[in-house]
This record gives C-alpha cells, structure tokens and sequence, in this order.
C-alpha cells in the first residue's frame, strides 16, 4: 500500500486546494512519507503558506536524506523567507551533492554565491570542475564566459560565445550578445593601446553585427556609443580625421538622462559617458562637462529612492529566484552612476572611491570593473586612447 501511494505521489502533481486533504490523509497513515511532505511543502509553498511549506520540506529531508530537490526547495525558502543566506548556501550546497548531474540546481547554487558576493575567481574555478555539467545549458555556459570576460581573458570569453548555438531563453535577453559585444570592444581597446588601429576597427565593426549562433537579434535602436566612440579614436588613430568625426558625432546621439536601468533595453548609464567623451573630442567641452556633472546630479538625487518592480515586469537583468534588495540595488547602481560622472570629469581620485565601493557590494559589478581599469591605465598615461585629445 506504502508503494502504491508512493508511486501514485511521484507521477502525479498535487496543485489544488484538495489535494492537501489528500496528502494529509496519506501522511497519516504514513507518517514517515518523505515524499508525501515534499509535494504538500511545494502545494503550501503555492499557497503562500511559507512556514508550512519550511516544516513539510525540513520533514522530507529527516525521512528521505538522499532526495536533492526538498535540499534544493528549502534552500529556497530559507533564503527568501527566513532570510538566513549561510544556512541557505549550505542547504544548497547538500541539494548539489546529491546530484551532481542536476544542471539547474548547478545553476541556481552559482547564482548564489553570486547573490552572497563570492569572488569571481571563486566561482570560475568551481563551475570550471563541474563543466561537463555546465555545459548543458546556455546560461551557465555563458556565466563562465561572462566570467572569463570580467576577469580580463576577453579572446577565450569570445571563443567560448562563438563555438555556442545559443537558444533564447526567458530573462536571458541581451546576456549573450552582451558579452559577444563587451570581448570585442575590449579586445579592440587593448588594439588601440598598442596602436593596432585596423584591427580594432574591425573588431568594432563586428561587434555592431550579431551572429547567427548568439540566438538573438539586435534591438531597433541599440545603444552603441561606446563602439562608436572607440571607432572615432581608432579613425582618428589611421589619420582619417573625417571618419574620426563622423563616429564622434554618432556617439553623442541618445539619451543624456540616466535612469534606474533595472530592464536589459532602458539606457544604461556608461553610454551616457561616452556621449560625453565624444563631445569632448568634438571641442564641446562644456557640453561634456554638462553630461558628466548631470551623472553626478543623478545619483546625488535618486540614491534614496523608493525602488519596486511592475508586477508584469518582464526582461529583468538578473535571475528571480532569490529575492533582491532593490534599495541596496539602486544604492550601488548610483554610485556606479557618480563613479562615471567623476570619471569623465576626471576627478579620478573620488572615481575610483565609489567604482572601489561599488564592487565591494556587488563583486562582479561589470561596469565599474570595466571603467576602474580604464581609469587605472588613464592615471598612468593620460592621452590614452587620445581621450583628452581632439
């Protein structure tokens, strides 16, 4: 009889109210049904009855020590609700040992440590002993990319993206071509600074063209300042001084007010800069000066704000499973924000501060990794990429 229940538990997926009567039946015949507490955790859980979705899962786990996804849902829960990150990494961590075949719950211990700040380097060398698994999917795929990426090994990110059928998935919007676009801009600035302009050029121009295997298009009205802005100076480099213009002025067109930039497609704050870099190149210096103080206002008026997401809100930037903080969010995001302002007002002592503070609360913060070293290397040598120049 124990079996049959048993079987009949696995195969079928209790979701109505009614079902909880059912289940109660069964565990009182059965009061060591591991799987019985599983399914009435996730029907309680639906319901929004979190404590008794803790206490059915926590019982599952006491019957049944070798079942991955009670570890898994309770890491969930435990995190979300009761709001104990250590025991949740933990409990994730027990959910992945069971199963070291289960590329999502892979995944969603990676997003994590994410979540919980764990160095980058941390991560990649993690992921990089399990690849096999990460393999199957395309979004741990890309985090390794994207990790490579962050931690400045910009060809192997690119090789990685483009020996990859890449598959649209939800909340995935813009992550591949994203990381498709930021290796060949960085790999272009490193032609630059060794004064191989034609090969940035074209790297540049390949970055404005998606491939086929990135298994997304490109948005009507990208936003492309920075490709744009790297190209004047790549024209400017070969001495084609009208090119070098022509790629400045397009880099100035958009939007010059930042924004919360909490959907994949709002307008991110660095294009704002290069608006102002471009600017500046073009002898409009006040211009420049107009847009770079306009991020410093920005952030000095909205870091307060009262941050919350539509209901119907779809494209996020990053995944749900684990509830954010938006406040601590939107904090980091305008000093992020202010970091580039400084930036580009080349106030680099009071830049480099906030990018510093930025990437303490968010360790794989891609932006102020990415503008910090342009800082660093415009410290050491400011006429790099002829950025004061015109």
């Amino acid at each position: 009889m124990q079996n049959a229940t048993a079987k009949y538990l696995t195969i079928s997926f209790p979701n109505r109210l009614e079902d909880i009567l059912v289940l109660q039946f069964a565990l009182s015949i059965f009061p060591a049904d591991a799987r019985a507490y599983y399914l009435l955790g996730n029907l309680w859980y639906d319901k929004r009855q979190y404590d008794e979705a803790i206490s059915c899962w926590t019982k599952s786990i006491l019957f049944d020590d070798a079942f991955p996804t009670a570890y898994r849902n309770l890491a969930i829960a435990t995190y979300n609700k009761l709001k104990s990150p250590e025991k949740a990494e933990h409990l994730f961590e027990q959910a992945y040992q069971r199963d070291k075949s289960d590329a999502r719950v892979l995944m969603e211990l990676d997003q994590l440590y994410k979540r919980l700040n764990h160095r980058p380097a941390e991560r990649l060398a993690r992921l990089e002993a399990q690849k096999l698994v990460a393999e199957k999917r395309d979004d741990l795929y890309l985090e390794i990319a994207s990790l490579h990426n962050f931690l400045g090994d910009y060809s192997l990110a690119f090789e990685m993206i483009m020996s990859r059928q890449f598959h649209p998935w939800e909340g995935g919007e813009g992550k591949v071509s994203g990381q498709y676009i930021y290796s060949l801009i960085e790999l272009a600035k490193i032609d630059l600074k060794e004064r191989n302009f034609t090969e940035a050029v074209y790297k540049l121009e390949k970055a404005q063209v998606y491939s086929f295997n990135l298994g997304e298009g490109k948005l009507p009205g990208a936003q492309e300042n920075d490709i744009f802005y790297w190209l004047g100076c790549a024209y400017y480099g070969l001495n084609d001084h009208e090119k070098a213009i022509l790629y400045w002025t397009k880099a100035t067109v958009g939007l010059t007010e930042p924004s919360a930039a909490m959907f994949y497609n709002d307008q991110q704050p660095d294009k704002i800069l290069y608006q102002g870099f471009a600017w500046e190149k073009l002898g409009e210096k006040d211009m420049a000066n107009k847009i770079f103080q306009n991020l410093v206002n920005y952030s000095n008026i909205h870091i307060d704000d009262d941050m919350r997401i539509d209901y119907f809100a779809v494209s996020l930037p990053d995944l749900l499973i684990f509830e954010d903080d938006l406040q601590k969010r939107n904090h980091i995001h305008c000093r992020y924000i202010s970091g580039l302002g400084y930036l580009g007002l080349q106030d680099f002592r009071e830049a480099e501060i906030l990018f510093n503070d930025v990437l303490r609360e968010d360790a794989m913060h891609c932006g102020a990794q990415t503008h910090l070293r342009l800082l660093n290397e415009l410290k050491e040598d400011s006429t790099l990429f002829k950025i004061n120049e015109g």
